[in-house]
């Protein structure tokens, strides 16, 4: 198989970070070809162009070098993994930037009218997002309604092909323990390989 793993983190050593290297080791133990790409270690230009702004028909080549090899592999992948905090209910910019400027239309997507509904035209159908947060579970899904969950499930991936989603919370990170961290970088590799069955 070959599966993306995307981390959106700017701090080398970050929780996020061992998450990524766990999930890349996990996944290249098993056989896989994993494509691993640290978005901010590798400079991800993540403003979109005028020219990228288009929603119906097929976006423009990008001339940007970076933005063409990751829609030109995102297309090969048979699952994808996103890996990043949870900051203002939002993924960081740097991976806003990734699906704005890589699921692009022609690439992951076809929109026929601007009120048709999608075509998701990924070859891949899983995902796996892993995300850590600061905010206890009951709040975040009480006074905030969980809009990491409903941005993945139900805004971006869907409308792209994926349609089977997984995805796993670390919380709380700041306080959580060495034993707890390992704990859950254990599953984050079940995880991981479950994208194999």
């Amino acid at each position: 198989m070959r599966i993306g793993v995307y981390l959106a983190h700017p701090r080398p050593g970050s929780f996020n970070h061992a998450l990524f290297d766990a999930v890349v080791a996990e996944l290249g133990d098993r056989g896989c070809e994993v494509l691993a790409h640290d978005l901010y270690a590798e400079g991800f230009a993540p403003l979109l162009s005028p020219e990228e702004t288009g929603t119906v028909g097929s976006a423009p080549s990008s001339q940007d070098p970076q933005v063409s090899l990751h829609r030109a592999e995102v297309a090969t992948l048979d699952s994808l993994v996103f890996i990043h905090p949870n900051w203002w209910g939002m993924p960081p910019a740097v991976l806003t930037g990734w699906v704005q400027r890589v699921l692009a239309p022609g690439v992951a997507y076809k929109l026929g009218t601007p009120e048709g509904e999608p075509a998701g035209l990924l070859h891949a159908r899983r995902a796996l997002v892993l995300n850590t947060s600061d905010t206890p579970a009951d709040r975040e899904e009480g006074e905030f309604g969980d809009p990491l969950h409903r941005i993945w499930a139900a805004c971006v991936l869907p409308y792209v092909g994926v349609t089977d989603v997984r995805r796993a919370v670390f919380r709380t990170v700041t306080d959580s323990a060495e034993e707890t961290r390992a704990t859950w970088l254990h599953q984050a590799r079940r995880e991981a390989a479950a994208l194999l069955a």
